[in-house]
């Protein structure tokens, strides 16, 4: 397989990609993965027993997910975004995989991403989204209205692709959704400190979500759409 073909970064420059740098950097790319992988990713994507975002393991995915989070871990892939949202030499900062498969209905709330973050991209991949806002990412002028949006929003249907510039003002959420919802997410961290502790918080969260998993669903079931929290 070639990576190259997968996910090439030449296809951030079709027409209908939306580039802003103001209120903070952002990008959102449609059509980043061609057709003929729609099955082998679906048939590929690691099948987690909890929902939220899980540190990456090669081991729980298939051939055509591991080739795809390889490319996007590439410096070259890397420069490409930090060419578009002027980030100066982004392939320089560790970089932390996560994925998701579903949610629960306490996800997506408003926030901004922590200070260990230089940048977060989000490729989706699901095969049909409901006719629904709710799930949907929205980038946000503020910190207190869901609604706030500064650009349209995105579905997460397959090939839709998101990144954003890690700043004070970034905020971005979702409107609750409860079900599945496929997502890789990168992060360019700013040490390799950073990338340990938060591994090591996420593989304790996927055991206790494996424990305690009808509790993880409970909590957060009734949030408020304008939820938030700080990073």
């Amino acid at each position: 397989m070639s990576t190259a073909v997968l996910l090439d970064p030449a296809r951030f420059d079709r027409p209908d990609t939306d580039i802003r740098h103001e209120p903070f950097p952002l990008m959102i790319a449609h059509g980043q993965l061609p057709d003929e992988f729609r099955s082998d990713l679906e048939q590929d994507f690691p099948r987690y027993a909890s929902a939220g975002f899980f540190p990456y393991d090669p081991s729980d995915c298939g051939p055509t997910v591991n080739a795809l989070v390889q490319r996007l871990i590439t410096p070259e892939f890397a420069s490409a975004i930090g060419k578009r949202l002027n980030i100066e030499n982004l392939g320089q900062y560790p970089t932390l995989v996560t994925l998701c498969r579903s949610l629960n209905r306490r996800h997506g709330t408003i926030h901004t991403d922590s200070k260990s973050k230089v940048a977060t991209a989000l490729l989706y991949l699901n095969t049909q989204w409901p006719d629904t806002s709710d799930g949907c990412l929205r980038f946000l002028g503020s910190i207190d209205n869901i609604d706030d949006v500064i650009a349209p929003e995105l579905k997460p249907l397959y090939g839709e692709f998101a990144v954003f510039k890690r700043c004070d003002n970034s905020f971005h959420g979702h409107l609750p959704y409860e079900g599945e919802r496929r997502v890789i997410q990168v992060a360019w961290l700013t040490s390799e400190e950073e990338k340990l502790r938060k591994t090591k918080r996420g593989k304790f969260a996927r055991t206790f979500k494996k424990l305690f998993g009808a509790l993880d669903r409970k909590l957060g079931a009734d949030r408020d759409r304008n939820a938030s929290h700080q990073d």
